[in-house]
Formats: C-alpha cells, structure tokens, sequence
C-alpha cells in the first residue's frame, strides 16, 4: 500500500473506533437472530405473501431465500425508465435459482437536470434523505434475506447506500440500468449553452440540442454525479464487476440484472457466502472510494455524499482525508466536464476495470476487500461478457485504448487528484479543478455579492460582470435553502471567462457534478446562514482563490471583517412553495456540508 493511502486509512479506522464499534454491534445483533422471516407470527407470514403469486409457497418457507427489490422505477426520467423491466428479471432469475424475490417498495428520484435553476432543486440535496427513509420503509417488513437496490442518479444511490448501511445485517446488491448511448457531444452542448447566454442563438436552438444531447432512456453521457455513483458501486465493491456502463437495451444489460438476482441469493446468510453489506461497507472502501473519485475527475457532490454514506456505517471520513488523498492519487481519466470524451469512450477505451488494475498494481486500493462478488478488489479488473446466453468474466484490459481518454499511472494527465480542499478565512470548501486550466486556478479579484442565482444572471446580463470578478453566492447552504445546485450559472460564467477575465465562483451551495472549467469554491462551510464568515462579506472585498496552494481567503483585516454585521436577507421567499414548506424541519436539523449535510446522520 501507499504509505499516504495507509496513514489515512488508519486515521479512518482510529476516528471512528468507538462509532463503528456500536454500528458493528448493532448489526451483529440483527444478525444473530437469524432472517426475519423465520419470526414473523402466521398473520405477519399471510400478509407478505398474498400476493406474491406464484412464489407464495417459497415465502411462507423460512428456509428458502427472498430478494426484497428497492426500485427508483419512474418512467419520466432517462436514467430510472429501464428499470420498469428489471423487477420481472430478478423474480424470474430468483425463481430458477431456487429463490423468489419481490418489489419492497419504490423510493422518489428526482433529476437535476429538470429542476436546474428552478424551486425545486431546493428539494435535491434533501431527497437523498428521504430516499434513505423510504429505502428504510421498504425494508422495514423483516421479510428479505437480501436487498437489491435499483437506482442511478444523483441524489438516489448515496440515499440508498445510507440504507443498505442500515440494515447491514444482510446483503445489499446494487443494479445498475446504464448509460444512454453517445448523443450531440458534451462540448458542442456547452458551446450552444454559451451561445445562448451570451444572447447569439434563440431558444430553439438551444432546445434542438438540448434535445439531441439527452435523447433516450440511460444516464447522461457526461461525468457527472450520476456515472460517479456507477463507479463509486465498483470501488466499493457493490456491482458486479464490469456493470456500471452497458447501454439500456444491449442483452448483456438484462444478462447482469439476472446475475446480480443470483449472487444475491448466494450470498445470504442461508448459503455458504454470507456477505452481510456491513462486511463490504468499512473504512477501506470508503478510502477506495476516495481513489476512484480522484483519480477519474468525479463529481463534487461526493465530496458530501461519501461522508454521510461512510457515517452510517459508523464511520467518520472528512474533506481533510479527501485532500491528502487526493494529493497521492493520479488523475487517470479525461471524462467530459474534464474532457471531450463522454463515459461510453471512456468505457470503451478501458473503463473502470483498467483503471482499478492500474490503481492496485500502484498500490493506491485496498485489494483485501470484501465485495458482493467474493474477496478482494482484483475481481473487478475483469469484465463481463457475454456468451451462449451466460455471463463470463475476463480479464480486462492492460493498456488503454486511447490515451486522450485514459492514461496508465505512469503518464497521468496530473500527478494530484480532482479535487482539492480550499481554507481561509471564510472557511473551508472545496474545488473540482481537473477541467480546470493551471492558468485559471488562481484568482485574486473584487468579489460581487449575490444570494441567489437570477441575480447573477441579470447582473450578467446587464453587463455588470464584464471584469476580473470574484462573483459570491451566499445563503446557498442546506440551512439556509436546502443547498442547490447552481450549475445554471457556468455558461455565463464561462462566456466571462472566455473574454479573457478572471472569474470565479465562491459560495456555500453547490455545483452540479458537470461542474467544469470555472474556479468555483463550493460547499463553503461555516455557510452564511449558519453564521458563517462569508456573511461577512462586502462588495469590492478583494478574494484570493488559490487551488495549488488550498487557500481561500478574503484578503481583509480580521478584526474588520469580525466586526461588521452579517448580513441577514430575507429567506422567506425560499420556505414556500412546490413543497418547500414540508422540508423545514430538514433546513432546521440538518447539519453542515462537512459532515455530509445530513439532517438523519
């Protein structure tokens, strides 16, 4: 092992002693009193089986296994329409196996693609709980031997991870339904978005590609928070090796879904491989999962999620670990927001198996792992194939098939990882620079302060941004909105960028995982509505953002900028409407972006 990668582990492993010794605890208890089913009284039994039709027999019998199926099946967002069909593959490969499976319940999955610059995304952050809750709900019948998880997107696997964490006394499998095929390329999408921010193409111009980039069921092609939660299943051993990027509709897609249905059978604690999900989910492959977000350029939205998936398995991680990983591992992938490459290129040129072989063999993994498809990471340098109707597994690629897309170890695109962690005076965030140009990674400018998104963009418009600026978005933090994406601002912020400015972007909201070639300090914490330095702030403040060296500052006098008064803008606008009263009690008890911006962990 590397020695950074150990020392962190270790550190992992020392912090959280105490809480992962209760979790450990709870789980082993769930354990020793055997599969729910078995205790369940007659009435209990008659219910779960009513109406599970051909299968009923099996699930009266305390001795035969049961699948409970946790779906994020919806038919209007690409990413969730495959798995309409997933829950019958499962039944009927259970059904073979000698098993039977059922749909426990259904969670939300919202897109933040739709809701991107609108109300609801003050709803996003916020799902991820609820999706946790609902996983919760679904489970909580005691009936299942095994849980299979069917979700993709942003907000709907890390909720389902908390979950799976949860009821860690059995197996959790997670299925993918893949990415939609190759569309209008990323960078001719971003292109027409700058174009039209900057006033030089209409509306439907900007529909008819908009259009041909998100055009059928799948993930969006891009890297982003949805494809870094596929890679983040393989790290951390979740997936069936080599699941994350086969298209919706390829045969082997179907193939795997059946596959996973049957390792989660043999898994249970009925068979001979009782890999319970607590077993996976340890501090090793949550540091695993550090490596994989660094080294292929993933979403900042991990940054968060990572923390409150690893504290609901009792252990603490922080932004301090992510750095120092962060600083050993090489970046390996060009993915577009980081890239012209899309994740079908990157799958085809090599995908997550050549770079998990690359990783181990520099001896940044954990290999003495385990995973839902047996022991050690290794496994996950093959991949699957197809043949007779059975999926086989093969060693994977050694060498990349295209070096623009992905590099060996040896000849990275960078030495250090994606992410890098941002301290000052104004607190502590958080910055993606692997699209990033070393030339735009440092920035010392007036800032202009703004606490909400349309004011930015009408500041744009009229021209007002037309400068070297340090544009300040405030009171964008879970307390003080729910935390939502702000990703509705990088084409104009990208348009300033292009007219030779320096700009970047500080604020306590976030980024979508496509965040790209702007500096942009995100997830600042303290936030402003938690009292929080950044509220401090004034027009023409000067701000020193400095991604190499990690520094985040405004360069004011201390005891000046202590001693004004914070501001205190009027954030009832935001508390009503589309829902947003329900999650008040959320915006109340949720704690802040560092230790994961949870108000259930």
């Amino acid at each position: 092992m590397h020695p950074t990668i150990e020392a962190v582990t270790e550190r992992i492993r020392s912090r959280s002693a105490a809480t992962r010794a209760a979790y450990m605890d709870m789980c082993r208890r769930a354990m020793e009193q055997g599969p729910g089913r078995a205790h369940l009284s007659c009435g209990n039994l008659a219910h779960a089986a009513a109406a599970a039709g051909e299968d009923k027999a099996r699930v009266i019998r305390p001795d035969l296994p049961v699948i409970g199926i946790v779906t994020a099946y919806n038919d209007m967002l690409s990413a969730h329409a495959p798995f309409a069909r997933f829950p019958d593959v499962i039944k009927r490969a259970a059904h073979d196996a000698g098993g039977a499976a059922l749909v426990a319940g259904g969670v939300p999955a919202m897109c933040d693609g739709v809701t991107q610059g609108r109300p609801g995304m003050e709803l996003s952050l916020f799902s991820r709980d609820v999706i946790a809750l609902a996983s919760a709900v679904a489970l909580s019948h005691d009936c299942f031997d095994a849980a299979m998880f069917l979700g993709v997107c942003d907000k709907i696997v890390p909720g389902m991870v908390i979950a799976a964490a949860r009821f860690g006394h059995i197996p959790a499998v997670f299925a993918p339904a893949g990415p939609m095929p190759s569309g209008l390329p990323n960078e001719e999408k971003a292109r027409i978005r700058r174009l039209f921010a900057a006033g030089e193409i209409d509306r439907d111009a900007l529909l008819r590609a908009e259009m041909a980039s998100y055009h059928g069921p799948g993930t969006c092609t891009f890297y982003g928070t949805a494809n870094t939660n596929q890679m983040l299943m393989e790290f951390m051993g979740l997936h069936l090796p080599g699941a994350s990027f086969v298209n919706p509709g390829d045969p082997l897609r179907d193939a795997l879904t059946a596959e996973a249905a049957r390792r989660a059978l043999a898994i249970t604690a009925r068979g001979t491989e009782f890999t319970p999900a607590c077993a996976v989910l340890d501090e090793r492959a949550f540091v695993n999962a550090m490596v994989g977000l660094n080294a292929t350029g993933g979403s900042t939205n991990l940054v968060i999620h990572l923390v409150a998936m690893a504290r609901a398995a009792g252990i603490l991680i922080d932004w301090a670990d992510m750095a120092e990983v962060s600083s050993v591992t090489p970046l390996v992938a060009r993915v577009y927001p980081n890239g012209l490459a899309d994740v079908n290129h990157f799958h085809a040129a090599g995908g997550l198996a050549f770079v998990i072989g690359e990783l181990l063999e520099a001896g940044l993994l954990h290999e003495d792992v385990t995973t839902i498809a047996g022991p050690g990471l290794r496994r996950y340098t093959r991949e699957p194939k197809l043949r007779d109707g059975a999926v086989v597994w093969q060693d994977g690629p050694r060498e990349s098939a295209a070096e623009g897309i992905l590099r060996p170890v040896s000849s990275p695109f960078q030495p250090s990882g994606g992410l890098q962690l941002l301290q000052g005076n104004l607190g502590r965030a958080v910055i993606k620079v692997s699209a990033v140009k070393p030339e735009h990674r440092v920035i010392e400018a007036p800032a202009r302060i703004f606490h909400d998104q349309e004011a930015v963009k009408a500041a744009f418009r009229a021209g007002e941004l037309d400068r070297d600026v340090v544009v300040v978005v405030r009171f964008q933090g879970p307390r003080a909105n729910g935390m939502p994406e702000l990703h509705a601002l990088t084409p104009a912020l990208s348009v300033l960028l292009d007219r030779g400015h320096k700009v970047a972007l500080v604020t306590d909201g976030r980024m979508s995982g496509a965040s790209g070639k702007v500096p942009a300090a995100i997830h600042l914490s303290p936030e402003a509505a938690a009292g929080g330095p950044v509220a401090r702030l004034r027009d023409g403040d000067i701000v020193r953002l400095d991604a190499g060296a990690g520094v985040l500052e405004a360069l004011v006098d201390a005891d000046r900028l202590e001693a004004r008064e914070p501001a205190r803008p009027d954030l009832s606008a935001n508390a009503a409407g589309l829902g947003r009263e329900l999650f008040a009690l959320f915006r109340g008890a949720v704690g802040p972006a560092e230790s994961g911006a949870s108000p259930i962990i």
